[in-house]
């Protein structure tokens, strides 16, 4: 991506932040503040509390959650580096016992540096001839997507809307511009359909798009076949009892009581106890004769009758529960071909009849002597089998129909495109001819951008390559140190640090380090002067070249007049670069609360020097929520007495306590340092004594509310009371002969 500002012939190319929104976070609102048009220079003036770090924050964190609804738009859609100044710098750069070095262009000699420099200026070229082979891709993009739209307009109006009441039916799936545009070309590439005359298509729609035949689903075929082999074996027929070569075979024999005492013997204790009479008359003997009658060969054929049973009985369950799906199914359709009279009374017939046969395994499995006879139900089952056959059979032939409806149908839906299509042929061709034509230009620009992007790339490699060779975080201790001397700061410096390599430490005369104990004021004298080293160099040699935006947001809150200057003195070299596109700093955003500060870094030799390149702002908060008020390249903030006029001509910006303050200070500023006016001076210009209680009622509350903190009750009751005395601070002025300042300064 292109990083780097580019010239072209007429004016530079800068990257830079265009627009700030953010919302639903701090002092700002769900609707939020606009940032809009932001220039190559940014004065943005707020006092504490209205929301000036939560910009800088925001810059240097975009990606934090609780950013999330707040957006940064850079221009050319291009991000660089940002350098964000402010309490965050402070905390994360001191206070750890050491610094990251700086690396900046060290012992360079004059022919590595010319080499560099060289080096970046066909860079330069490489990105200005990059971004407008981009700006030109843009374009081509846009004018190819303008002639799609209209393209997808004009047919969907003329073709659609046309033929959409005889032919919407074939229409289908395509009535949405877009898709419809898109099967248009389609079909107009490769539609071979013979050409019909408009009533032909008209008659052959009016027949086939009627109501539409479905296909019809077969019927599951039913599997009866393991209902046979049960039915049909000879363990239904076989009487099974013991062995008869026992002694007690004769007797239960005889009394045919084969199948009672087998139950009885499955009730034996392992005691004497019968399980009938309850006497002890179960011998060993009797016990060991009873295993004997019943044998394994016993044991296997009622293991049979129970196996055979139980799976006939399981399938019977499935054929009910198969049947009345079928049943169920048939019964709701409308277009169902099965006979469900004939099929409920086959149906009936089987189900009745396992039942029976159900009944009668039973039997046997209670009784294995007992013959029983299991009626077999392969008539039924044929009957049925036959039944679904013959439905399927059916419905085969109605799906086949339906096919070839379906066949003609896709005919006519075709020859209705065609005919579309030949309507529309004129316009289709000079279309695809124009698109055909953009999107090889399209094509050969992205190379064309693509290539440049690659040879931006190796040339960047290989100043990062150069300048690594050349690079040192001396040169910024020795700038560091030579500022703290200059202004006054002899008790400390900045050296390189024995313990971690590339950082550095701060160090008194005598070699103790002097972190810990210095003041807020040195802290952030020093912190400052660190952050401009770091705004020409980078603590990562590879970044040494690379463009960036400074963000500075109050960065003489502690400082006394003196390092006032020196800061804005810093900041107008930066300024003064970044007019003049030298160096790699290409924006600068400036938030402060200080007037005087603001004063010295907007004004040019002691005078305001107006310039298409730096945009002004205020910053407001009034009832909690910020709102932002811009002034273009106007600077708002002459003098802090103007300011206070600003504020005061402004108050719905304001909230109603601050204009006490305000009131306050213009007075003192006007009337007793410049008119040399008191209190009692002021109330004895109203000649009425209800005009003098009102005028001493303004100054008591003006001093009480600018030096105090009221209660709830008192700050509601001053905002009925706001318009009162502001009309009596305008005859102040009147009274006084002063009438023409006061509306010069509030016009």
């Amino acid at each position: 991506m292109f990083t780097l500002a580019a010239k072209h012939t007429e004016t530079w190319i800068v990257i830079m932040i265009k627009t700030i929104t953010i919302r639903n976070i701090a002092s700002y609102d769900p609707q939020g503040v606009v940032i809009d048009d932001l220039n190559k220079v940014n004065f943005i003036y707020g006092s504490n509390g209205s929301g000036k770090t939560t910009i800088s924050n925001l810059i240097s964190e975009e990606a934090v959650p609780c950013f999330s609804d707040s957006q940064i738009y850079w221009q050319h859609d291009i991000k660089v580096k940002s350098l964000v100044y402010n309490k965050a710098f402070r905390e994360n750069n001191f206070g750890k016992g050491t610094i990251e070095g700086v690396f900046t262009l060290g012992e360079a000699t004059k022919e590595e540096i010319e080499l560099i420099d060289e080096k970046k200026k066909k860079l330069e070229e490489i990105k200005k001839t990059g971004i407008q082979k981009k700006e030109t891709l843009e374009k081509q993009e846009k004018n190819k997507k303008k002639k799609e739209d209209a393209f997808r307009e004009s047919s969907w109006k003329q073709i659609y809307k046309h033929h959409e009441r005889n032919f919407k039916e074939a229409f289908k799936g395509f009535m949405q511009k877009e898709k419809f545009r898109s099967k248009l070309l389609l079909e107009h590439k490769n539609n071979e359909q013979p050409l019909l005359e408009l009533n032909v298509l008209i008659d052959k729609s009016e027949t086939i798009f009627g109501e539409i035949p479905q296909r019809l689903a077969s019927i599951p075929s039913m599997d009866f076949a393991r209902l046979a082999p049960i039915e049909e074996d000879n363990i239904w027929n076989t009487k099974v009892i013991g062995k008869t070569d026992v002694d007690i075979a004769t007797l239960i024999q005889l009394l045919n009581i084969n199948d009672w005492v087998n139950q009885g013997r499955l009730l034996l204790q392992e005691d004497e106890t019968c399980p009938f009479c309850q006497q002890p008359t179960i011998t060993q003997s009797f016990r060991s004769q009873l295993e004997r009658y019943f044998d394994e060969t016993f044991t296997k054929s009622t293991a049979k009758i129970k196996r055979l049973s139980d799976e006939y009985k399981t399938i019977t369950e499935s054929l009910r529960y198969s049947l009345d799906q079928i049943e169920a199914s048939e019964k709701i359709n409308k277009n169902t071909k099965l006979d469900i009279n004939r099929f409920l009374s086959e149906v009936k017939a089987l189900l009745g009849q396992l039942s029976t046969n159900i009944e009668r395994l039973s039997t046997k499995e209670k009784e294995p002597s007992r013959i029983v006879d299991i009626v077999s139900t392969n008539g039924l089952t044929n009957k049925i089998t036959n039944t679904i056959r013959e439905t399927n059979d059916i419905i085969q032939k109605h799906n086949s129909i339906v096919d070839n409806y379906q066949s003609e149908r896709q005919v006519l839906i075709n020859s209705i495109w065609k005919y579309v299509v030949e309507s529309y042929r004129e316009e289709i061709e000079e279309y695809e001819s124009n698109i055909t034509g953009l999107s090889k230009g399209i094509e050969n620009l992205s190379q064309q951008y693509l290539g440049k992007r690659m040879e931006y790339k190796t040339l960047d490699a290989e100043i990062k390559q150069l300048s690594n060779n050349v690079t040192s975080i001396e040169p910024t201790i020795h700038k560091i140190n030579a500022t703290l001397n200059q202004f006054g700061f002899l008790n400390f410096e900045i050296v390189p640090s024995k313990e971690v390599k590339n950082h550095y430490q701060l160090q008194r005369e005598n070699g103790e380090l002097a972190e810990g104990s210095l003041s807020e004021g040195e802290i952030t004298f020093i912190t400052f002067l660190y952050f401009m080293q770091l705004a020409v160099g980078s603590t990562n040699r590879d970044d040494i070249a690379d463009e960036r935006i400074l963000v500075v947001d109050d960065p003489i809150s502690s400082l006394d007049s003196t390092v006032l200057f020196v800061v804005s003195t810093l900041l107008k070299g930066v300024i003064n670069n970044i007019k003049k596109n030298e160096g790699n700093i290409k924006q600068l955003i400036l938030l402060t609360h200080n007037v005087y500060f603001h004063k010295e870094a907007s004004f040019v030799n002691g005078r305001e020097e107006k310039n298409n390149s730096t945009n002004y702002w205020i910053l407001r908060k009034a009832d909690r929520h910020t709102t932002i008020q811009s002034f273009g390249n106007e600077n708002p903030i002459k003098t802090s007495y103007e300011l206070l006029w600003k504020e005061l001509k402004h108050r719905e910006y304001n909230s109603g306590v601050t204009i006490q303050n305000t009131m306050r200070r213009i007075i003192e500023n006007y009337f007793k340092i410049l008119g040399k006016y008191g209190d009692d001076d002021l109330i004895k210009k109203f000649k009425d004594k209800e005009d003098q209680e009102i005028c001493r009622s303004l100054i008591s509350w003006i001093n009480d509310g600018s030096h105090s903190i009221t209660d709830d009750l008192y700050i509601e009751l001053q905002a009925d009371a706001i318009d009162k005395y502001l009309k009596v601070f305008e005859d102040i002025f009147v009274l006084t002969n002063h009438e023409e300042h006061y509306k010069m300064m509030m016009i």
